[in-house]
């Protein structure tokens, strides 16, 4: 009996890398989108953990940080009390998912805002764009 080695065709692979070249272009833009909305997520997560510690921060000092210095006085020790304890674990604040600087306004009576400018970084903008606030957060 004679074994005959079998080898796939030329057009047999034009086939299978058409298949995989289709369903790389199927799936990239899927998981893109994908991404975006996991920064998204975050910086909502981000906000509300910033937000809650500007409230624990209300509740120990009085008030709200001030609009100068702002948040960090959630990780700094402004008096040198050997019993304060930040209110933010880490040596410095968090960036947005996009690597920018989260924006703390006081608006008065101890109210105050906390903004990620989205993907852009600028003030405005709609969908991945769109500012993010701890105020469209609060229910």
């Amino acid at each position: 009996m004679k074994h005959r080695i079998q080898f796939f065709t030329m057009i047999e692979m034009v086939i299978v890398v058409l298949l995989i070249a289709l369903l790389a272009a199927i799936a990239t833009p899927m998981y893109f989108s994908y991404l975006k909305d996991a920064r998204v997520t975050a910086a909502q997560a981000q906000l509300e953990m910033l937000d809650q510690a500007v409230f624990d921060y209300s509740v120990k000092m009085g008030s709200i940080p001030p609009q100068d210095p702002g948040l960090i006085l959630l990780i700094t020790n402004p008096n040198n009390d050997k019993r304060w304890r930040p209110f933010l674990k880490g040596k410095s604040l968090p960036k947005d998912p996009w690597g920018n600087d989260y924006i703390y306004n006081v608006l008065g009576d101890g109210e105050y805002e906390i903004i990620s400018y989205g993907e852009d970084g600028k003030a405005g903008g709609e969908g991945y764009a769109a500012d993010l606030s701890s105020k469209n957060q609060q229910n």
